[in-house]
């Protein structure tokens, strides 16, 4: 039997630690958060690999790594109101709930947001809640945001999603290149959001974020 514990604090130690994380706070959700619970039985013995791993067709719980460095970029106070885009089964909720004050946490395909809000319930992440909608909207009816976090690779970030930022928010995202795909933080100072790029890494591509294609002459 899989001593999940263990798998737990050998992540923090061989994958968090040495790649730059070094926020407490973030170190210790993740130490706390059993990833495990918010996966299919048949990986459960996966969890804490460097994986993105599997939840539905396309969608996946990020890699521990990746996921890290992009919630410890947004800098996410116990007082903010945080966004979580394509949170899947609800690990990433979970995380950001021990971090922030509220979770809002979309999901699309509704299956998983079931999944999502019965695993959040069941591991005690009373300030995080689940909404079904398309991902590329965003939630603007819990708008303003201090923090968005978007759990996949997307092409572009739509401008109505930028639009959720309160003053001196952040949104961190992946975005997908021809070649590796660069995380970048995206923030909103003086009512203007300028972004710039953080690290070189790769995600599986979210539904519904294709960059719009231009007119060919």
């Amino acid at each position: 039997m899989t001593d999940f514990a263990a798998a737990r604090k050998q992540m923090v130690d061989s994958q968090l630690l040495p790649n730059k994380v070094t926020d407490a706070r973030l170190v210790e959700a993740m130490g706390a958060v059993p990833r495990e619970a918010f996966l299919p039985q048949s990986l459960r013995g996966l969890a804490y690999m460097d994986e993105d791993l599997p939840v539905a067709p396309g969608r996946y719980v990020i890699a521990p790594m990746v996921f890290a460095r992009l919630v410890q970029a947004a800098a996410i106070r116990d007082t903010d109101t945080v966004l979580d885009l394509g949170c899947s089964s609800g690990y990433s909720a979970a995380v950001l709930a021990r971090l922030a004050g509220v979770v809002v946490a979309v999901e699309e395909d509704a299956g998983l947001a079931a999944q999502a809000s019965a695993n959040l319930a069941a591991n005690g992440a009373e300030n995080a809640a689940v909404t079904t909608a398309p991902l590329n909207a965003g939630y603007p009816a819990q708008a303003p945001y201090n923090a968005i976090v978007i759990e996949g690779a997307v092409e572009d970030v739509p401008v109505p999603l930028l639009d959720q930022l309160a003053e001196g928010g952040r949104l961190v995202v992946v975005l997908a290149g021809r070649g590796i795909g660069k995380a970048t933080l995206y923030t909103r100072k003086d009512g203007v959001v300028g972004h710039r790029q953080l690290f070189d890494a790769g995600l599986p591509l979210l539904p519904g974020f294709a960059r719009e294609a231009g007119f060919v002459f």
